[in-house]
């Protein structure tokens, strides 16, 4: 991992003197991810896509702003989580309904589902649970489990306390593990990029 970390420092810096390769090369690398946290944070994957291309233009434009002084990595994630954020004050202007799901699986189901088929339906399960999560904690949820951001990088991303983000982060998994069908506590809910 501390390979892409510098090879993505190396690629910020050309691309912020103007290599346009160095920025397409960071796109390719990065769009997926970016897609990844945006569709877990807007839970609807026409907007998930708006959001994705909203992001990455802003990647495009501000890369010549960007110092180094974080890694490229969180600076991108702020960028993603931001670019969601608007998507869904945008949508708060349109009528949007989320059916709550009565067929969630239990969290054993999720946790330690073998088939292709049971991992997919798992992952549209947690989805699904996470749409229903308030979206302050799904936000931090996504961050840390998505995106593996330690406490102080999502507290920059989000511009809060630590303490806050831990406090969503618990709230947050909590709230999952409960729509999961886990009355006991948070498990290892399957929110991967994957």
């Amino acid at each position: 991992m501390a390979r892409t970390e510098a090879d993505d420092a190396t690629l910020a810096a050309r691309a912020s003197d103007g290599d346009r390769r160095a920025l397409e090369a960071l796109l390719d690398r990065h769009t997926d991810r970016v897609h990844a946290i945006c569709r877990r944070i807007v839970c609807d994957p026409e907007d998930a896509l708006d959001a994705t291309q909203e992001a990455l233009i802003a990647v495009a434009r501000g890369i010549a702003h960007f110092d180094g002084r974080a890694a490229f990595t969180t600076w991108l994630h702020r960028i993603a989580t931001n670019a969601a954020l608007d998507e869904l004050r945008r949508r708060k202007r349109r009528v949007v309904t989320v059916a709550p799901r009565s067929d969630l699986p239990d969290a054993g189901v999720v946790a330690g589902s073998s088939t292709v088929e049971q991992r997919v339906a798992a992952k549209l399960d947690v989805d699904a649970a996470l749409a229903q999560v308030p979206e302050d904690f799904r936000v931090a949820v996504v961050l840390r489990d998505l995106c593996d951001l330690d406490y102080p990088e999502i507290s920059e991303v989000l511009g809060v306390p630590a303490g806050t983000v831990k406090s969503r982060i618990s709230r947050g998994r909590q709230a999952l593990a409960t729509l999961l069908g886990n009355h006991d506590g948070p498990t290892d809910v399957g929110v991967s990029s994957d």
